[in-house]
């Protein structure tokens, strides 16, 4: 069988329970052999750059993932001296796994709303497959027309016909509401953040003191 592989990439300026939701959830949905956490080494769509390194962030996600065989961190962005781009971390996947492996690409809907705006958008989906996180509420008439007629061409809602890229699946779990965001705001300000965020993360957090 060929391999299926998720990729789900972010700052993870920290990792948090929301994240490790949607990876288990894009694994189990999909039927993913492996979902690979991807940090941003210098996100290029960010106003601002991330507040902890590269290195603290894929340590991170190396922290939140222990013990979780389908979930594995991908440090090619990181080490990447530049602006890293979905687009090329896209092919240096299908170059690595080849052309029949069922390639997936996890996205949120406000990215996908944005999606006609990155580089190289439309040939994302020659190397991938979509899988969109929509928030509830989210309508895809909404959708600038480019990204709209994507949406109404490639939508899939099951796997009777799985194909190795070119697709656009909607996952059915929510995102949960909790942004990186917040939880740097309640980690300066010494606020309880269990439930939120791995113990392990949190630990390392405290000893690197980071957010404060």
């Amino acid at each position: 069988m060929n391999p299926r592989i998720g990729v789900f990439g972010g700052t993870f300026d920290p990792i948090h329970h929301a994240h490790l939701r949607m990876a288990r959830a894009f694994a189990a949905e999909l039927q993913l052999d492996e979902v690979r956490l991807i940090p941003a080494g210098q996100p290029y769509h960010r106003d601002s750059g991330p507040h902890a390194s590269p290195a603290e962030r894929l340590e991170m996600v190396r922290l939140a993932i222990a013990g979780e065989p389908a979930l594995r961190a991908d440090d090619r962005e990181i080490r990447r001296p530049r602006a890293a781009y979905t687009v090329e971390t896209l092919r240096e996947l299908r170059a690595e796994l080849g052309p029949a492996a069922e390639l997936w690409f996890l996205i949120g809907g406000d990215s996908l709303a944005q999606l006609s705006s990155w580089k190289a958008w439309r040939e994302l989906f020659t190397l991938a497959n979509l899988a969109v996180a929509l928030r509830p509420g989210f309508d895809p008439d909404h959708l600038p027309s480019p990204v709209l007629d994507e949406w109404r061409a490639r939508q899939v809602h099951d796997f009777s016909n799985r194909t190795a890229s070119g697709t656009i699946r909607p996952l059915a779990l929510p995102p949960l509401d909790l942004s990186a965001t917040r939880l740097r705001a309640m980690l300066a300000a010494d606020e309880a953040v269990d439930g939120l965020i791995d113990p392990a993360v949190l630990a390392y957090i405290r000893r690197q003191g980071l957010y404060r």
